[in-house]
């Protein structure tokens, strides 16, 4: 079993970060990741607001990101995280491949998409329904799209399909949308169609989508022909190992932690998506840097 100072659970922004400012400080640094790192920072399409960088894509600041972690601290991807726990005041880790122990946890575990849960949403998923436009969008060029949500994803998408050549058209449940001025702004300069107030009933189609229904609020029911639905209605907090070590959370799920990203639980730290807030890329890396910094001082505090 091998040891480590601090091993951190998911490799996006937050947690590559975290290992770039706990390596610095000489502690011995693992971050593991059940899949790629990067998490859903590798679906950005476009980053116009991160600091020194006028336009960026975020598989490449991510790759970039990950390949200056490498430099401090050791990424293991495809590896699972299945349970933490205490035991002679460390943590054990068990995952897909192994075990490790380690002084400190700091989980960076990120969020999922969120589902509509409607009729036709499993059974169309990769067969017209994605919740990633980056992934998905060179398919659809030139193809009637459907993008729901209000927030700056979902305007971010639609931004991004109409560019690359998709007949986009919003729908939101409400008649304003969330996301930030500037993509409201970009929204309008670009004409895109929105479908206030209504919300998405079915998705059809055989196998292809080809059909949604929609409810507006008034009651009126309607239909709109399309060859995609892009879904971006928010994220879940990835919670589960919190949750085992039954760390404080807040009504939706995430993560509750002091300035100095503590959680309720010695030893145990949380940043970026999973931990609520303000859900954006330079937020996630400046807690992951705050929760690597106030892992360092715990641990000598109390070597």
């Amino acid at each position: 079993m091998e040891n480590y100072d601090v091993i951190i659970v998911g490799g996006g922004p937050a947690g590559l970060t975290a290992g770039i400012y706990a390596g610095r400080q000489n502690l011995k640094t693992l971050i593991l990741d059940k899949g790629l790192a990067g998490g859903q920072a590798r679906e950005v399409p476009v980053i116009d607001n991160y600091p020194g960088f006028s336009m960026a894509n975020g598989l490449e600041l991510i790759e970039n990101t990950k390949s200056q972690t490498q430099k401090y601290a050791t990424i293991h991807e495809f590896e699972e995280v299945l349970d933490v726990f205490n035991e002679n005041k460390s943590f054990i880790v068990k995952t897909s491949k192994g075990e490790y122990t380690s002084k400190v946890i700091i989980l960076t575990t990120g969020s999922k998409h969120r589902q509509l849960n409607v009729t036709g949403e499993n059974q169309h998923l990769g067969r017209g329904i994605s919740y990633c436009a980056t992934c998905d969008g060179m398919f659809f060029k030139g193809k009637d799209i459907l993008v729901v949500g209000g927030g700056n994803t979902a305007a971010i998408d639609a931004l991004y399909l109409s560019d690359l050549g998709c007949n986009v058209t919003l729908v939101h449940r409400r008649d304003q949308l969330r996301c930030q001025k500037y993509l409201e702004d970009k929204l309008k300069e670009s004409k895109i169609p929105i479908i206030w107030n209504t919300t998405v009933e079915a998705i059809e189609g055989d196998p292809l989508v080809d059909n949604v229904k929609l409810l507006n609020k008034d009651g009126t029911e309607s239909e709109i022909s399309v060859n995609g639905v892009f879904i971006a209605v928010g994220d879940i907090p990835q919670n589960l190992i919190a949750e085992k070590l039954n760390l404080k959370l807040d009504d939706d799920g995430s993560i509750l932690c002091d300035k100095y990203q503590r959680t309720s639980l010695e030893g145990v730290y949380a940043a970026g998506d999973v931990t609520g807030g303000l859900k954006q890329w330079i937020v996630a890396c400046g807690e992951g840097a705050v929760a690597a910094i106030s892992a360092y001082d715990d641990i000598i505090k109390n070597s």
